[in-house]
């Protein structure tokens, strides 16, 4: 079943409650996502692209997931 925008800023606002967070798309299965979070500090690019999959609770694993493209973008704040 696809996620609509709204479903994925919870679930990431769940995990990084003070980030600014933006979720755009709209067919619910290829979406794209900016998370700026003070808790990248220290953490390079793919680190943090791994904290957010692991906050999406499994909804991206295999061809059967929930949602199937993320375009994302990471980073601390300015």
């Amino acid at each position: 079943m696809p996620m609509q925008a709204h479903e994925i800023e919870a679930l990431l606002r769940e995990t990084f409650p003070d980030a600014t967070i933006e979720v755009g798309g709209s067919d619910g299965v290829h979406m794209s996502a900016l998370v700026i979070d003070a808790s990248f500090k220290g953490m390079n690019r793919v680190q943090q692209q791994r904290s957010v999959y692991a906050a999406l609770k499994g909804k991206m694993d295999g061809p059967d997931g929930d949602l199937h493209a993320l375009a994302l973008t990471t980073r601390t704040p300015d």
